[in-house]
This record gives C-alpha cells, structure tokens and sequence, in this order.
C-alpha cells in the first residue's frame, strides 16, 4: 500500500491558494480508494461454504431377496472454483488498475489545474508588479519633469531678477554719475567765479603795481606762445638784461600743454623768485577771460622752476610773463 502511495504521488504541488483543499479531496478519494479495494478483495478470498443433498426414490417392493450390501460410498467434494476465483482475481485487479489510473489522472488533472491556477496567478502578480513598477517609474518622471520645469522657471526668474538688479544699479550708476557731474559743474562754476573774482582783485593790483614800475618797465617783444616780460630788478637792484625774457621764454614754452582755441588769449603771470632762481610764487595778475587757458598757463610757469639766471649770474627777483597759445 505505502509503495501504491508513492506511485500515487510522484510529484508535490506548490503551496499556493486551494492547495489544501485540493490535498483534502485527494486523501478522501484516496482513502474511499483504498476501502472499496479491500472490501472487493476480501469479498473475493473468502470461500463459499459447501452444500450437501441427499436424494431419496421410493424403490418398489420385490419379493426377491435383498441383494448384499456394499458399503456405501461416500460422495467426492467438489472441486473448488480455481479458474473462476482467479478470473474474478484478476477482474477486481484490472478494475483496481483501472481505478489507480483514473485516480493517477484525476491527481494529474488535478496537480495540472492547480500548476496553471498557481502559473495564472504568478502571471497575474507579475503583470500587477509591472504595472506597480510602470507606475512607479511614470510618478517618478513626473516628479522628474516637475522638478526640472521648477528649477528652469527658478533660474529664468532669476535670470530676471538680476537683470532688474542690473538695470537698477545701471540706473544708479547714471544717477550718480549725473549727481557727481552736477556736482563737478556745480564747483567747477563756483571756481570760475571765484577766479574771476580774484582775477579782478589782480587786476587792479596789477594796475597798481604797474604804475609803480612803470618807469622801470621796459617793452617786451611778443613771441610765439610766449611774450617777453619787462626787465624786472635783481636782487642787487639792477635792471634784467636784454636777453633774459628769451631764456624765460625757452624754459616756459615746452611746459605748454594746450589742445583748445587759441585765439584772443593773453594771460599775464607775476612771478617771484629767490637769488638762485628757485620760484617763490606765480600767480595770474591778469586773465584771458578762459580760466582754462589761464590754469594752464599757471602751471607751465610752475613746471618751469627753477626760473633761469640773468647774465649777472642771479635771477630777478620779480618779473612779469604775458603767455599766448601758440598758434
């Protein structure tokens, strides 16, 4: 019976939903098997009990002496039903046979079904799991995209922001520079004015001064860019030589830095100097009328110190410059 079983079951099922109950089913199929094939078989071994009949006739009487008696024979036992028992044998074997294969099939059939129920539901969860995993994958390249247009529309904004920041600060750039050329125009009038102010102050001083030296005070010849001054006093109270305006002039003339109009200007420059011809101090006794030219003027005769000597080897003590653009 046990090697029956193993015939039975050559193959384990996977553990999947419905296989206890198809387990249940086959232990009862088989058990209801296994009675019905014992039943049959001892129902087959067991030997029918014998009969016995006795057959009397009535004998007519005769008047002739009995014949001896012999001894009386007992009847042979049938023989038993060896080839029909066998039959029936292998009848119940066939049909026990029969009943394993149908059963072996059904448990195929069976273990088949529950294969493909468990290969349905392997596919049905593969295809669950795919779609979880599309989906999946379809939330995460939203998020994706989101995110990307989210940093894109970050960065345009901030793209925006800086030029707005770049236009402000642009804006006040110009502000400032507008403030600090009003500034500039502001006090370059108020320079003006007050050079022209002081501008009249040496004037008049010039205008004194000039009636007092103007019996000393010789003719200058004009030059190009540079008039000669009149012969100032030296320091030992002697009168300047001939040639020393052009020394002055030849130390003045390359100082000279002027790139605007030339026409009309005429600055003249006081100028005090010690023995050894060190400038004490230059100052503008009478203007153009173009502070520019006169600021430029100015500094020609201050980028000329020291002043040179006079023939006497010392330099005048003060003297005057008419300096003209050259042109």
């Amino acid at each position: 019976m046990k090697s029956r079983k193993s015939d039975v079951y050559p193959l384990q099922p996977p553990r999947e939903r419905g296989t206890t109950r198809a387990f249940t089913l086959a232990l009862v199929m088989h058990v209801l098997l296994g009675l019905f094939l014992y039943h049959g078989i001892h129902w087959q071994n067991s030997t029918p009990a014998g009969a016995e009949a006795e057959l009397w006739t009535d004998i007519p009487q005769q008047q002739t002496p009995p014949p001896a008696p012999t001894p009386p024979m007992r009847a042979a036992p049938p023989a038993p039903p060896v080839r029909d028992e066998q039959a029936d044998i292998a009848l119940q074997e066939k049909k026990r046979q029969q009943q394993e294969a149908a059963a072996r099939a059904a448990l195929l059939a069976e273990q088949q079904r529950q294969r493909q129920l468990a290969d349905e539901q392997a596919q049905a969860k593969r295809q669950r799991e795919l779609a979880q995993q599309q989906a999946e994958l379809a939330a995460q390249k939203a998020a994706a995209d989101k995110l990307k247009k989210q940093q894109q529309a970050d960065k345009l904004r901030q793209q925006q922001l800086a030029e707005q920041q770049k236009e402000t600060d642009l804006k006040a750039q110009q502000l400032e520079a507008q403030k600090k050329a009003d500034a500039e125009k502001a006090a370059k009038a108020k320079a003006q004015a007050a050079q022209q102010a002081k501008q009249k102050q040496l004037d008049q001083e010039r205008r004194a001064r000039l009636a007092q030296l103007q019996g000393m005070a010789g003719e200058s010849a004009s030059g190009n860019g540079l008039a000669k001054s009149g012969a100032g006093t030296g320091s030992g109270g002697t009168a300047t030589s001939p040639g020393y305006a052009d020394k002055v002039k030849r130390r003045v003339r390359p100082n000279i830095v002027w790139a605007g109009e030339t026409e009309g200007l005429e600055t003249v420059i006081a100028v005090r100097c010690s023995p050894t011809g060190t400038l004490l101090s230059a100052t503008i006794q009478r203007g153009s009328g173009n502070a520019q030219w006169d600021e430029a003027a100015l500094r020609a005769v201050q980028r000329s110190d020291p002043m040179p000597l006079d023939d006497n080897g010392r330099a005048p003590a003060s003297f005057t410059i008419t300096m003209r653009p050259a042109g």
